[in-house]
């Protein structure tokens, strides 16, 4: 695979073979990627962590879920922003009651006062259809994720910015993708083989949120 591949048929190839695999490859694998992060310091370090509800054959993130919700740590859910076409973030406790979205993906039923901005977050843990050796990541096409977090394209975000962590295979890495102007990258993309970092992530998810106003509540 190749920079010169089609976006559409690689995209194809690809959540196939995500399709293809049974669900204790998948199980394993999701197991695999939560042991690669225990120590790193990017996820050590996070307090609010944002997951996503997989789909299609994603790599799930439901063991790290578990695990943040065991050391205490508050989980969120992406939920559809219907008037900004974007995503917010909607707290996810253990038991949370959910409804599916337009896409037919659960979300938790929080109503909106409780949801969180993009902003807010410490971790983000990004589905994936592929990434490459530079970070950028080819989702499913929507660009809700590109649109979310597009703020992170301005220098003045970096401090106490949320870390974007893919979760994919590690048959979703290829050499090379078109990186478009409105693609924000990936910080870092973990596989059941290994965990690769694409920029200085220590400390971005460590700097102290308590200044910030209350949930519900914007600059």
């Amino acid at each position: 695979m190749d920079i010169n591949d089609d976006p559409r048929e690689l995209r194809q190839r690809l959540r196939e073979l995500r399709r293809a695999l049974s669900p204790a490859e998948q199980r394993q694998a999701a197991l695999a990627v939560a042991h690669r992060l225990e120590n790193w310091p990017a996820w050590v370090g996070a307090t609010r962590v944002a997951g996503y509800w997989a789909c299609d054959g994603e790599l799930d993130p439901a063991p790290l879920l578990e695990r943040a919700w065991a050391a205490g740590r508050s989980v969120y859910l992406p939920v559809l922003d219907d008037d900004e076409y974007s995503l917010r973030f909607a707290p996810y406790p253990p038991g949370a009651a959910l409804r599916r979205n337009r896409f037919n993906i659960p979300e938790p039923e929080a109503p909106p006062t409780e949801w969180l901005e993009p902003w807010r977050l410490d971790l983000v843990l990004a589905p994936l259809v592929a990434f490459d050796l530079t970070g950028t990541r080819l989702g499913m096409g929507g660009g809700f994720y590109d649109r979310a977090f597009a703020f992170l394209g301005d220098p003045r975000a970096q401090d106490g910015r949320p870390v974007l962590l893919g979760l994919g295979y590690e048959f979703q890495r290829v050499a090379s993708l078109v990186r478009q102007a409105w693609d924000v990258p990936l910080d870092a993309a973990v596989t059941e083989a290994v965990l690769s970092v694409f920029s200085a992530t220590e400390g971005l998810a460590f700097a102290p949120k308590s200044s910030l106003p209350p949930v519900g509540e914007k600059l």
